[in-house]
């Protein structure tokens, strides 16, 4: 009998002869859930796309792991800790980083930025070397050589590589008393810029220069650090290595894994994320309300045919099957035929880079097997509950003339 009800339905759904009006809002219902079905991943996969993005733009920005002092700025203990990082072999390299805001004035023109001091050893954390497009990276044979963001350079208009042309930088001092002369208020070098790299928003303002710099400008002893940044073997056991050097290292270290750095901006990413979900599983929730109505236009057209089958001792369950198969069928139709349209506009972005974000940056699509389960169910999920309740109809409905 559960073959018999699958059969009718899969007539219903693809039989020629028919009412017209039922084979239009039928195929009309399956349109409509495939266009929602590829709107939704084509979306999804935009997003995923742009997590992927996002993660390139932060990935010169924080290490694997960094370590931090829980009291104060300066880490104590440092030669101990460098000691005991040498020793793990879950860590390929690590490099010691002092940062501060800074002033920093060329040819009359000022600017806020940020300093971030770091060892020779920082390309192998973050190999920021790579993104240098205009220069070279400091060869730290002098302090005094830095490597500047591409917009606070446009900003300042600074010649690179001009061993004419120099740019002074201020730190303010810290402390107390009465100000006699211009050295009581801050500390100040002369910088060479050496190479522009792109800041990708994430590192706007920020010029990259031999720690010596810094602990100079902050009147530091030598080897001293505000951070040790890490770089692991295999980021994915982050928390794991994480968990293994607070115990090792004991109080007074904070230690914060790559996503814990960034957890405000990756909180705002996946509540976007999230949100759009939500929409479009409303579009998709609505559409299934084309389903509603095809099924109760095939109620209404066979009607004579379902009280036939009534009067031949055909159960009542088995005809409401044959109305849940039939939107079932529409549903599964309307998946796979959207979710195989939404590959080939993910696939066509790929290739040709057709639509952009800007006149440079095309939309970033990222096909993941995950994004065909999350939709599929979704689409299912609304598909099949519509389907059974408007499945049930009533004998009184059938037998009554």
């Amino acid at each position: 009998m559960k073959n018999i009800a699958f059969y009718i339905a899969s007539r219903y759904l693809l039989a020629k002869k028919g009412s017209t009006a039922v084979t239009f809002i039928t195929w009309l219902s399956v349109g409509a859930m495939m266009v929602a079905v590829t709107a939704m991943f084509v979306i999804i996969s935009v997003f995923s796309g742009l997590e992927d993005l996002n993660k390139d733009l932060i990935s010169n920005l924080h290490a694997d792991l960094t370590i931090k002092s829980s009291a104060g700025k300066t880490l104590k203990n440092l030669p101990k800790i460098e000691d005991l990082l040498k020793k793990n072999k879950d860590i390929t390299s690590f490099s010691r980083v002092i940062e501060e805001k800074v002033y920093i004035n060329y040819n009359g023109k000022g600017d806020i930025a940020y300093l971030r001091g770091v060892d020779s050893a920082y390309t192998v954390v973050n190999p920021i070397n790579k993104d240098v497009f205009y220069g070279s990276y400091p060869s730290f044979d002098y302090s005094n050589e830095v490597l500047m963001e591409n917009s606070l350079d446009n900003r300042l208009s600074i010649p690179v590589a001009s061993s004419k042309d120099y740019a002074t930088i201020f730190m303010p001092k810290p402390g107390l008393g009465i100000i006699n002369k211009e050295d009581d208020i801050y500390n100040k070098k002369d910088i060479l810029v050496t190479g522009i790299f792109p800041g990708k928003d994430q590192l706007d303002s920020y010029i990259i220069s031999p720690i010596e710099l810094t602990e100079q400008l902050l009147n530091l002893p030598k080897n001293s650090a505000y951070q040790i940044v890490i770089k692991l073997k295999n980021p994915e056991n982050a928390d794991i290595v994480k968990g293994k050097l607070l115990s090792t290292l004991g109080k007074g270290i904070d230690i914060k894994t790559k996503e814990e750095e960034n957890a405000a901006f990756w909180k705002m990413i996946n509540t976007e994320k999230l949100f759009i979900y939500l929409i479009f599983a409303l579009v998709i929730f609505i559409t299934t309300f084309n389903l509603a109505g095809a099924i109760i236009i095939l109620q209404l057209d066979k009607k004579e045919q379902a009280r036939s089958l009534i009067s031949l001792g055909f159960p009542l369950s088995h005809l409401r099957r044959i109305y849940f198969y039939t939107g079932v069928l529409i549903v599964i139709s309307g998946i796979i035929s959207g979710l195989i349209l939404g590959t080939a506009l993910c696939y066509f972005q790929l290739f040709t880079e057709f639509f952009k974000a800007n006149e440079t940056l095309p939309f970033p699509v990222k096909i993941v097997g995950k994004n065909y389960i999350i939709v599929a169910v979704t689409a299912s999920l609304f598909g099949f509950i519509i389907s059974w309740v408007f499945s049930k109809i009533s004998k009184e409905y059938i037998t009554k003339n």
